[in-house]
């Protein structure tokens, strides 16, 4: 006599269902917001096209989310080997980081973003163990008032100068 084979059910997470109709209301909320946008007559594209694309392919992702998880596709769990599951968060140095960028915040009108953005690195530098705060303030000029000029001079988006004004 045989027994006759089962296969169970595919498992499904509803959390994917969710997350599908997440996307699937941005994608459609990110198409009708589009058509607020005016349209130039000389561009024959217009800048409604990106937002239409962008909303259209987040709406197929939600589609093939849903269908993925109602065939019983569910993700891999993490496997945290690189991670030690036993170690408390380090505080600390959480604490440092959102000081040294709460700081950032508060001085970028005043100093401006080169020198901003020179402490904003050092100071990530140092809250991360970095023990070298002279090279970390010339890494971060270097870095800050290169991406200063980049934003000005390629992008056309002007940053703060703050105290440096006229001399940038």
């Amino acid at each position: 006599m045989t027994t006759p084979v089962t296969t169970p059910a595919p498992r499904v997470d509803r959390a994917q269902y969710g997350l599908a109709a997440l996307l699937a209301v941005v994608g459609v909320y990110t198409i009708v917001d589009a058509r607020g946008l005016n349209v130039g007559f000389g561009d024959p594209i217009g800048p409604r096209v990106f937002p239409y694309v962008i909303g259209a392919v987040m709406i197929l992702l939600a589609v093939l989310l849903a269908v993925a998880t109602s065939r019983g596709d569910v993700p891999e769990a993490e496997a945290g080997e690189d991670v030690d599951l036993t170690v408390r968060a380090d505080w600390l140095t959480v604490g440092k980081l959102v000081g040294v960028m709460v700081l950032n915040l508060l001085f970028i009108n005043l100093l401006g973003w080169a020198i901003t953005g020179a402490l904003l690195f050092a100071g990530c530098a140092w809250s991360l163990g970095s023990r070298t705060l002279v090279r970390d303030l010339i890494v971060g000029a270097v870095m800050s008032v290169s991406s200063w000029y980049f934003f000005w001079v390629v992008l056309d988006v002007p940053l703060s100068p703050g105290i440096l004004d006229g001399i940038l």
